[in-house]
């Protein structure tokens, strides 16, 4: 593709397009100024998927806008008329449950609905699970008691002239046969509306002055059902979470990011109350930055619906003027969009960022169990390396180290896609004084293959922790460490697949190849060679902490009078961590060594400090 003259591209606020050479639109993006922002996609530091962009593209055009913010909803617009393969989405977002009123009929049902929404008909959520709402439903329908059948049963049930089961347990009011007329039949449907929309303490108060009122009038039948109502109101309401008692009303997005996809978790606080939830994974096809990211994931939240007067994010979106002009627009009055950054708010968006790792983490773990995924992965990285057979078990090697000191590497192990934890190992570097990654991964490498050669020939029921070899070692980083990997095995002669994979820019290393080997992002093998990365990483990092911390608590007490390795234990078991203990008195550190030597402790750690 040519690059395009900047004479030609207004510099003024746009959206614009890159086209395929069939004409269809692979990405849409917004500008402050199209000048800019499209003449960068065609400089020399372009990379991963930007390149892949540009190389693909056989056009670029755009449309001038007046605003920053016409620009945004334009941006959104074309993005969902057209799914550019290029551009971020919210996957399964049609999936999800959500509660709606059939406002558009002319005898409104309750129903709980995925897909595509109706004009004129009342929405509440989404929920995480159709058998939440479906449960509060039910505790809710004798107080509102509304239909919640299908138009079919409505019609049939209007021509027998007899309503069905539901409405003798008094969980309808059967408007089918004319039992209930429309203004009371519209204010049970405003009054279930109400509730779904955070204001059950007022459906309550009702329903409470209601009995009583029956009570005194001696109307001991009616009182009873009226009790039995407002427990079942009771219990509905005891299943949203209260998170503000100040009655706000406020969504939450938080949002974990990883190398090629993100979770994404928002809370619908109504009232004070969690009335919704929102989970998804965000598969990110394009690279973006945690803030562009959530200026997206904003634009496709409020597309449809008007948002609150609060939206509390995680990290503070791109171009944050611009998306909260947008949203204002979106809502007709004044938004609050910001981070919180202390108190019970910032508490429950770290609640709900542990919410999006977690599902973040459900999702790996769901690709990663299915065996005809997993397959599907060790063929992709077989084709993409040119093996000679699937990688059914992968070795991948990490150094974790902190300028030099308490140099550790680790081990880990997937066979068949899998971890084979039992199978991991790590590695306390003993021969470098200083940093020197490079030394520690042939260090490592060394005592692995050597374990592996010498026990070559060892008898299945002895110890041969190290006696399987590899289909394909991944060394984390690049041609540095590739090449120490290679030259031990040539030391010892073994004819192992070997590949480097650096995190930076997620490309592959590969012996005596000059080029690095990118592999599509979306693909299984990339996938499965960055979870292998991952968890070598994260147990290198461990051990290191593990190694650091005791260090840490050995210079400390080491030189403490009165402290032998027993009380050393003794002190550790009571702390736990360094941290814990620097922050314990005299008197709490008396209650595990005796008197005198917590003295000591806590003189000795003070004129240290």
């Amino acid at each position: 593709m040519d690059k395009p003259r900047p004479s030609e591209i207004p510099d003024s606020p746009g959206s614009y397009q890159f086209r395929d050479g069939d004409g269809r639109i692979i990405y849409v993006g917004k500008a402050k100024s199209l000048r800019k922002r499209v003449g960068s996609y065609f400089t020399k530091q372009t990379v991963g998927r930007t390149q892949e962009l540009v190389a693909t593209a056989a056009s670029v055009e755009w449309i001038v806008t007046e605003t920053e913010v016409e620009a945004f909803l334009l941006e959104y617009t074309l993005i969902q008329r057209h799914q550019p393969r290029f551009n971020i989405r919210l996957r399964d977002d049609k999936s999800y449950p959500f509660l709606a009123i059939t406002r558009s009929e002319e005898w409104p049902a309750a129903k709980v609905v995925r897909g595509r929404r109706k004009k004129g008909d009342q929405y509440f959520g989404p929920y995480a699970h159709a058998y939440a709402i479906r449960n509060t439903l039910d505790l809710l329908l004798k107080t509102f008691p509304v239909r919640t059948c299908t138009n079919g049963k409505f019609k049939e049930h209007a021509q027998r002239g007899r309503p069905c089961l539901l409405a003798d347990i008094e969980k309808c009011s059967a408007p089918c046969v004319g039992a209930v007329d429309d203004g009371v039949y519209r204010e049970h449907l405003d009054g279930l509306a109400r509730f779904l929309d955070g204001d059950g303490a007022e459906v309550i108060d009702v329903l409470t002055a209601d009995m009583l009122e029956a009570s005194e009038a001696l109307e001991f039948e009616r009182a009873a059902r009226l009790r039995d109502r407002l427990q079942d109101v009771e219990k509905a309401l005891a299943r949203q979470e209260v998170v503000s008692a100040t009655g706000e009303h406020f969504d939450l997005i938080a949002i974990h990011d990883a190398e090629l996809e993100a979770a994404v978790e928002i809370l619908i606080v109504r009232k004070g109350r969690v009335v919704g939830r929102y989970e998804s994974v965000v598969e990110k096809v394009e690279d973006l930055a945690p803030a562009e990211l959530m200026a997206k994931v904003i634009a496709q939240r409020y597309a449809t619906d008007p948002p609150p007067p609060a939206v509390l994010t995680s990290v503070e979106p791109e171009d944050a003027d611009t998306v909260g002009a947008w949203l204002e627009e979106r809502r007709g009055t004044n938004v609050s969009l910001r981070v919180p950054r202390r108190g019970p708010k910032r508490r429950l968006l770290e609640t709900a960022a542990r919410n999006a790792a977690e599902a973040h983490a459900r999702h790996k773990l769901r690709h990663s169990s299915d065996p005809n995924q997993r397959a599907q992965a060790l063929r992709s990285l077989q084709a993409e390396l040119d093996l000679a057979d699937p990688p059914l078990r992968i070795e991948c090697y990490d150094i974790s180290t902190i300028q030099g000191r308490h140099t550790v590497g680790s081990m880990v192990v997937l066979e068949d896609g899998l971890p084979r934890r039992s199978e991991y190992r790590r590695f306390k570097i003993r021969t470098l004084d200083g940093q020197d990654d490079f030394a520690a991964m042939e260090e490592m490498l060394r005592r692995r293959f050597a374990n592996y050669v010498e026990q070559q020939d060892r008898k299945p029921d002895e110890d041969s922790r190290f006696a399987y070899p590899p289909s394909l070692v991944v060394i984390d980083g690049g041609a540095g460490q590739l090449g120490r990997a290679v030259k031990v095995l040539d030391e010892f002669g073994l004819d192992i697949p070997v590949v480097g994979l650096a995190k930076r820019m997620e490309e592959v290393y590969r012996p005596y190849w000059d080029e690095t080997l990118r592999i599509p992002r979306d693909s299984p093998a990339l996938h499965l060679l960055q979870r292998a990365r991952d968890e070598a990483h994260r147990f290198a990092v461990t051990y290191h902490r593990q190694l650091r911390g005791k260090r840490m608590v050995d210079s400390i007490l080491d030189e403490v009078p009165g402290i032998g390795p027993g009380r050393k234990q003794q002190l550790i078991k009571a702390f736990g961590s360094v941290k814990r203990m620097r922050a314990a008195t005299e008197e709490d550190l008396a209650e595990v060594v005796p008197s005198g030597v917590a003295a000591n402790l806590y003189a000795a750690r003070h004129d240290a400090e």
